[in-house]
């Protein structure tokens, strides 16, 4: 099964091309590549047995959804427990509103990314997470401009 070190030029071809648009049929995608349909059927599927394709999604715009205010926030946790831990992860990981959620190294403990419809809302989010468990800090910044947005994974040269 490949994996990041045993991908080649084609695989890596295809992969761009189901980046930039998963709605390509297979035989679009083997044109693109220059490979038959068939082979590039078994690629594609190597590569998701592999866990390298974790999933194909439409991409939506979240303006024209009604959620366009992005804000990123940067929580600090009073308690570390691993209890504490698993409940502010369980909280944020239900929130629809928190399209990414990672631990950080630093200052604080966890930055979020939300999608929001406004202030009120986020104000909705914020009310949900301190509510979850004791919170020592959590700092928001609204982004006033989107001047990039990809889901795109840099792929290997």
């Amino acid at each position: 099964m490949p994996n990041t070190l045993n991908l080649d030029p084609i695989d890596i071809r295809i992969l761009g091309e189901l980046q930039a648009d998963a709605t390509l049929p297979v035989g679009g995608v083997a044109a693109r590549v220059n490979l038959s349909q068939n082979a590039c059927w078994r690629r594609i599927k190597l590569m998701e047995e592999a866990g390298i394709i974790t999933g194909r999604v439409a991409l939506l715009d979240p303006q024209k959804l009604g959620v366009g205010m992005t804000v990123f926030v940067q929580v600090k946790l009073m308690e570390h427990a691993p209890e504490a831990l698993e409940k502010f992860a369980r909280t944020v990981r239900e929130l629809p509103e928190a399209v990414e959620f990672c631990r950080i190294t630093g200052e604080y403990d966890y930055w979020l990314k939300l999608q929001v419809a406004d202030i009120a809302e986020y104000d909705r989010v914020y009310k949900r997470l301190i509510q979850s468990i004791r919170l020592g800090d959590v700092r928001a910044c609204f982004a006033m401009e989107v001047l990039k947005r990809t889901t795109a994974i840099p792929l290997p040269t």
